[in-house]
């Protein structure tokens, strides 16, 4: 390909700055369509972002002679039936995070992906934001020395949107689209940089419970898990705590000395060894999933490689239904 045109099935909240107009600002890429089962909705976000096209129809946006390449940005549940439409017309496909509800959708999607030897990616984008790129580098620079040990907590306060005065459960919350709860949604972030960064997870064991009752699957989570290289990593996840108690820390335990950074809303990375405490202060960008695109736009020109693929993203879904029991 020489020119990427992009089509966006599903331009809803997670496409406006996030990714959406990212495409038009990587070189060699440009959004040409968008899809939303409401036409009004996507008129509107055609218009404000200068897309030329926009439908309320993915197989009408699936099959545009314009648009060569699709971004699947729907909720998990339909993200298999998309990817493999678009597939299957040798369309190469980037879908959002979660990859798909489960293990098992997502190798349905990488069997397609195979077959075809169409190029799936996975909206993965930690694995090129620069703040994450340095905990990777102070890894592989063995700052810390030998990497002994994992410890990630995210305890969050219930979301407004489905606890407050009038409660309204978002499309998170309902397993038979999202795949679980907010575990599901955000632990598989974690557990896709983990690997990145500390290679691959062979065995990962937890306990799911719903406690407070506000929705159907599991609001807190305890797991532990081994890397390949001996690794050992803990984790606990909560999200029925008050604002005060909201946590966002990993620990990397190192032999030599101990790194704390966040998965999610802190830009700070401390580096704690025997010669003293040194901070690193990395903003995200504008447009968090820039960087991203940029590698898939250039893997698609032949000109390198994207770090997110179908098959390192299946492995974040085989990981989290490991540990609720779902796989």
């Amino acid at each position: 390909m020489d020119q990427i045109k992009w089509g966006i099935i599903g331009c809803g909240n997670v496409t406006e700055v996030k990714s959406g107009p990212a495409f038009n600002k990587v070189p060699n890429s440009t959004l040409v369509a968008v899809m939303r089962r409401d036409g009004e909705l996507a008129a509107d976000y055609a218009l404000r972002h200068g897309v030329p096209k926009w439908y309320d129809d993915a197989d009408a946006l699936i099959n545009d002679p314009d648009v060569n390449a699709i971004y699947i940005a729907t909720p998990p549940g339909s993200h298999v039936d998309y990817a493999i439409r678009a597939l299957r017309l040798g369309k190469p496909v980037y879908v959002e995070k979660p990859m798909a509800r489960n293990a098992a959708e997502c190798e349905a999607m990488n069997q397609v992906s195979r077959e075809t030897g169409v190029p799936l990616f996975v909206a993965y984008y930690r694995r090129c934001l620069d703040y994450f790129l340095k905990v990777k580098e102070l890894i592989d620079q063995r700052v810390i020395g030998d990497i002994r040990f994992v410890d990630i907590h995210l305890h969050w306060q219930p979301y407004v949107e489905e606890v407050g005065e009038n409660p309204q459960p978002r499309w998170r919350v309902f397993p038979e689209i999202s795949g679980g709860g907010h575990f599901h949604d955000l632990a598989a972030h974690q557990f896709d940089f983990l690997e990145y960064a500390l290679g691959p997870i062979k065995t990962a064991s937890g306990i799911a419970r719903n406690q407070a009752g506000l929705y159907e699957p599991e609001d807190v989570v305890v797991a532990n898990f081994e890397f390949e290289s001996g690794v050992l990593g803990l984790g606990s996840w909560c999200y029925t705590v008050n604002k005060e108690q909201r946590i966002d820390e990993a620990y990397l335990i190192g032999s030599k000395g101990k790194i704390t950074f966040s998965f999610f809303e802190k830009f700070d990375i401390k580096v704690e060894t025997a010669a003293g405490t040194e901070v690193y202060h990395i903003p995200y960008p504008q447009h968090v999933q820039q960087q991203l695109i940029e590698t898939i736009v250039n893997e698609l020109r032949g000109e390198g490689k994207c770090p997110s693929t179908g098959e390192t993203g299946a492995r974040a879904s085989r990981i989290m239904d490991w540990i609720t029991g779902r796989g």
